[in-house]
């Protein structure tokens, strides 16, 4: 709260602080100024604040002081005929405004609800039923014949009997604003001919949010099958070329809703907006200056006009209004226009968001897969050490087992020449073997030859586990050709004789040649 070294508060009361205490919150003034706005707000807080931002209008109480002291002065009265006779009459009338505009109503029309009794209980009234129609039947007859005859000797509530009975008997059935709007338009033309107004093909309450919604009028007309200015109305005014041509005129805005007040919309409608004057129109817009959001009624058009008369006080209306919508529409484009900018910046950084995330992840797998492939090479160059290292050991244990050569005295020797290849370092290897060697001790021996010259053999050399040794070479006689597989069922001596040359050829060189 504001200080206030030149006023007690003391003086007030609990209530009084309390609304002290919250107009200067609100309004953050300082309390010399605040308590007598308050004390002519008679200490009402909102009235109080709806004082300091709206301003202050003129003090009731003071001028209704004035007007006692002031001389009476007869006040002059414009009344037309109309007004006279609804003086006279209980009709509901409008409040009368000091400024701004009628508020427009939504009209929603309510449908009404069957209800369907149980059926012991329709069963029970069957007779009654029955009987009220017989009873309806004679009495509707009886009028029927009454009504031909002459006015003068027919009483009034003869006529007024029959006529509110015809009405409830050929009663129009409530429909959904659609469908009344669909029977609306048919209906007008299948009496006047086909046209080209525009009528809106939806509820009033539909129409109402449309004109808000697109800044439009809606110019609302109202028509009674019983009023003998209808038709005139209609031909002359609604269906003249110049109306026509001004309510399709998109530069106009204009939304045309017309309703038949035997509906039961349109009599809701009427209801609501105060009409007591057949054919009825009233102008709707959007009133910015007195609500963001309020439609109010601009001008309203009774009874039967030319067309001349009718295009140009709508269009007065029109032209008080149109500033304050086009400056709405402004507002809005403005709006849209900022919307759209803020939408394509968000897609943009969206798209580069997006971008970014892509390249992130692209490079994520790209580093991914050669992690991957960094891995597979260096595994499997541990493999092919560990392999390399386990066929090393399998050498040196594979040396170990192979037999020495037979002595000349061994008579079923077999004296073979093997010509080894480049990796070996070539040269040509003369050696007997005893005749039950098989050939994988011979392949052995051409595996293990190079340990056998350094005769530098490490008996304590063991066979690896999980190894499975695979010759990169193949033993093959030069006349004729033959490949002889290593194989511990095959001796040489069986596929040999006594001797013979072989050639040793490196299985990897034919398969470099052969990729």
């Amino acid at each position: 709260m504001a200080s206030a070294p030149d006023f007690d508060l003391s003086q007030l009361s609990v209530n009084q602080q309390e609304a002290l205490q919250q107009y200067t919150d609100v309004t953050s003034q300082e309390i010399k100024d605040a308590v007598p706005l308050l004390e002519r707000s008679q200490w009402n807080v909102q009235i109080a604040i709806a004082k300091f931002f709206d301003g202050e209008g003129p003090d009731l109480v003071a001028e209704a002081q004035a007007s006692q002291n002031a001389p009476h002065r007869m006040a002059a009265r414009h009344e037309n005929l109309h007004e006279s006779l609804m003086a006279d009459v209980n009709l509901p009338r409008r409040v009368p405004r000091t400024s701004g505009t009628e508020p427009a109503p939504r009209v929603v029309p309510t449908m009404p609800v069957l209800y369907q009794p149980p059926f012991l209980l329709t069963l029970l009234f069957v007779p009654f039923r029955f009987g009220h129609s017989l009873f309806s039947g004679v009495y509707r007859s009886i009028l029927y014949i009454l009504s031909y005859l002459p006015r003068w000797f027919r009483p009034r509530s003869v006529t007024r009997s029959f006529q509110k009975g015809w009405r409830t008997s050929n009663g129009r059935r409530a429909m959904l604003p659609k469908e009344t709007a669909e029977r609306f338009r048919r209906e007008f033309e299948e009496e006047y001919g086909p046209n080209s107004l525009p009528f809106f093909e939806g509820g009033h309450a539909q129409a109402l949010d449309t004109a808000k919604r697109d800044l439009k009028f809606l110019l609302t007309v109202l028509i009674s099958p019983e009023h003998d200015t209808t038709e005139a109305f209609i031909r002359d005014t609604l269906l003249s070329p110049e109306f026509v041509n001004f309510v399709n005129d998109p530069a106009n805005n204009i939304i045309l809703w017309g309703g038949n007040v035997l509906d039961s919309e349109a009599y809701q409608v009427a209801n609501e907006y105060m009409c007591t004057k057949y054919p009825f129109s009233c102008l709707i817009c959007l009133t910015p200056k007195e609500g963001s959001t309020r439609m109010g009624i601009v001008k309203r058009l009774t009874g039967p006009m030319t067309a001349a008369t009718y295009i140009a006080s709508i269009q007065d209306a029109m032209a008080k209004y149109a500033p304050d919508l086009d400056g709405v529409r402004a507002t809005r484009a403005a709006q849209d226009m900022v919307r759209s900018l803020i939408s394509e910046q968000d897609s943009a950084y969206e798209r580069s968001l997006a971008l970014d995330r892509e390249r992130a992840r692209q490079r994520r797998e790209a580093a991914a897969a050669a992690a991957a492939e960094e891995k597979r090479a260096r595994e499997a160059a541990e493999a092919a050490e560990r392999r390399e290292q386990q066929r090393q050991q399998w050498r040196k244990w594979r040396a170990t087992t192979i037999l020495p050569e037979p002595d000349s005295a061994t008579k079923d020797s077999v004296r073979l020449a093997l010509n080894m290849p480049a990796s070996s370092g070539g040269g040509r290897v003369i050696r007997k073997f005893a005749s039950q060697t098989t050939l994988e001790e011979l392949y052995a021996f051409v595996e293990c030859h190079d340990l056998l010259q350094e005769q530098s053999l490490d008996e304590k050399a063991t066979r690896p586990e999980d190894y499975d040794h695979q010759y990169a070479f193949r033993i093959a006689s030069v006349m004729p050709r033959e490949t002889f597989p290593p194989s511990e069922m095959v001796t040489i001596a069986a596929k040999m004789g006594r001797g013979g040359s072989l050639v040793v050829e490196d299985i990897s060189d034919e398969d470099d040649e052969d990729d």
